[in-house]
């Protein structure tokens, strides 16, 4: 792919989450394509994506994606990126990096990079707390 193919691509990509348009993520996947994140308990097919997007809509509908930075080297786009949204009555910021693979110019895996920490503590009620403490 071209650098402006490539560009192309990362503002469909960051667009495509951005309105977290269903049909916007099965234009970006190879019919091939897997999902691979710590979010969800099995791998996603490319062909499942409108659906786990009209999923998130439902379970987090003030949720907010943001396109950090990127970067390419061959077939592969990184993609750092902020998510913001209410758990629990109170907002979460994470980030997360996406390692994506193209093939013909869609993504034929995904692999989400992110810590789910904040998120299963507020499922359950409770605080996140440091694993090493830092005292002055």
């Amino acid at each position: 792919m071209t650098n402006d193919e490539i560009q192309e691509f990362v503002t469909r990509f960051a667009a495509a989450w951005a309105s977290r348009d269903g049909d916007a993520f099965l234009a970006l996947w190879h019919p091939d394509g897997v999902l691979l994140s710590p979010l969800y308990d099995r791998p996603v097919a490319g062909k499942e994506l409108k659906r786990l997007t009209e999923m998130v809509k439902e379970r987090a509908p003030d949720s907010v994606w943001q396109l950090l930075d990127w970067t390419v080297r061959g077939d592969t786009v990184m993609v750092e990126w902020q998510n913001t949204r209410t758990a629990g009555g109170r907002r979460f910021d994470w980030r997360g990096v996406d390692k994506v693979r193209l093939r013909e110019g869609r993504i034929v895996e995904e692999r989400v990079y992110t810590d789910t920490a904040p998120l299963r503590a507020a499922a359950k009620g409770e605080t996140l707390s440091a694993i090493i403490p830092l005292e002055d």
